[in-house]
């Protein structure tokens, strides 16, 4: 660490504790007795005069800049970090000030700069109780909003999303659980993450369940394409998603057919509260509600033959609906239900019987029903919910050819629900 530009002495530090969330951390610098400065205990006003101090962009020289409190509780949500009280101010600071204070006239501290747009002359600083409360914290040793990872939400032109892990630090819990830099983290207790382009899921979740609680997870593996689910902080390691549609490919009287289907395309509701990948032949595409006690709730129908899929069941497609997650007080009851309410039941009328369904982040039941339409198609219902979650999803899938059964997988392994 170089302190005040003299850059012929530098001193050794350590890194006592960071907040992935609070883009925050302490160090302990090598001796004792530096100058230090006082925190500012006033309050905090728009119009309130502040300096931005440091050394940005790599220059030794130290710098100044002035400029006032623009606003002084402004929204924290970024796309690597997720704060809770943040301070706008117009001082300018630029790549270099950010860890750096945000000062008043009397040279205390008001904030630490983290965050700017030069284009319109917005620079935020985290604030006080954020600071103060974090801090404390990462003094005595602690790791706060942490799992070990450098990581930024992101959103890619087919709206699929995630927190992008750029490294992962060793011996934290992402490292245990094996994951990789170059990974993305599409879902953490069931919760699809980054859909707005920012950290706040992510962090929300990290912040609810605790830190170093169980949590589950499910990693889009971008160098195999792999999916893979695990659990932070269980001890173990992820591991390939299990496969439902072979699991059911020995049950199911559906068969022939190519084995795969060419390629995949991500469809959305009307509400845009649901997003799945579907095969891109499934190009009709319905995304109105669906009416449960007269109220409408998200619904998105995929089908190479909405026509068909909504006159027979012997026509590859797919339904997904987000419900209420009070709607029944078992998903084995509302399955049954649904099943019945979308004629599959008469339709389809040989079933295995309904099984528990568990892919590490949703939980419920799933039935396959056989000799649809009187021919080889088949249908696979699910209803699951993640834990603690208000609301449920039913996915109902016809298997017609053997890609039906990969595409069962894919669905299942990429619907987001949003709200």
């Amino acid at each position: 660490v170089v302190l005040g530009g003299d850059t012929d002495n530098p001193r050794n530090a350590r890194v006592l504790g960071t907040s992935e969330c609070s883009d925050l951390a302490v160090i302990d610098i090598e001796g004792e007795g530096y100058p230090f400065l006082e925190l500012y205990e006033g309050e905090i006003n728009a119009g309130l005069d502040v300096f931005a101090a440091g050394f940005p962009l790599g220059d030794p020289e130290f710098s100044l800049t002035r400029g006032i409190v623009s606003k002084a509780e402004a929204g924290g949500e970024t796309n690597w970090a997720s704060v809770d009280s943040v301070i706008e101010h117009d001082a300018t600071i630029n790549p270099g000030n950010s860890g750096g204070p945000l000062l008043t006239d009397a040279a205390q501290v008001i904030g630490v700069n983290y965050a700017g747009d030069s284009e319109a002359n917005q620079y935020f600083a985290i604030a006080p109780p954020t600071a103060t409360e974090v801090v404390e914290e990462l003094r005595d040793g602690e790791f706060v909003d942490y799992l070990g990872i450098n990581g930024q939400a992101v959103v890619y032109d087919d709206d699929s999303s995630g927190v992008f892990v750029a490294a992962v630090e060793s011996g934290s819990p992402a490292a245990e659980l094996g994951l990789e830099g170059g990974d993305i983290i599409e879902k953490l207790e069931g919760l699809s993450l980054a859909t707005d382009g920012t950290m706040a899921d992510y962090c929300d979740v990290l912040r609810t369940k605790g830190d170093d609680a169980q949590i589950s997870a499910q990693v889009l593996r971008i160098d195999t394409e792999e999916r893979l689910q695990g659990t932070f902080n269980s001890g173990e390691e992820l591991e390939l998603s299990e496969s439902l549609g072979d699991e059911l490919t020995g049950s199911a009287t559906a068969q022939g057919g190519a084995a795969t289907y060419a390629d995949y395309q991500n469809v959305t509701d009307d509400s845009g509260s649901i997003d799945v990948e579907v095969p891109t032949e499934w190009s009709g595409v319905d995304g109105t509600a669906y009416t449960v006690d007269g109220t409408d709730r998200p619904r998105v129908i995929a089908s190479p033959d909405l026509a068909g899929f909504g006159d027979n069941f012997s026509t590859s497609g797919v339904f997904v609906i987000s419900l209420p997650g009070d709607l029944s007080p078992d998903p084995a009851t509302l399955l049954t239900e649904l099943l019945g309410n979308l004629g599959a039941t008469d339709a389809c009328p040989d079933t295995t019987g309904q099984e528990d369904y568990d892919d590490g982040l949703y939980t419920g039941v799933y039935e396959l029903l056989n000799g649809c339409d009187g021919g080889d198609a088949s249908f696979a219902g699910i209803v699951a919910s993640p834990e603690g979650s208000e609301f449920t999803v039913f996915v109902g899938v016809q298997l017609v050819v053997e890609a039906d059964f990969e595409a069962l997988d894919r669905i299942i392994q990429s619907f987001k629900v949003t709200s």
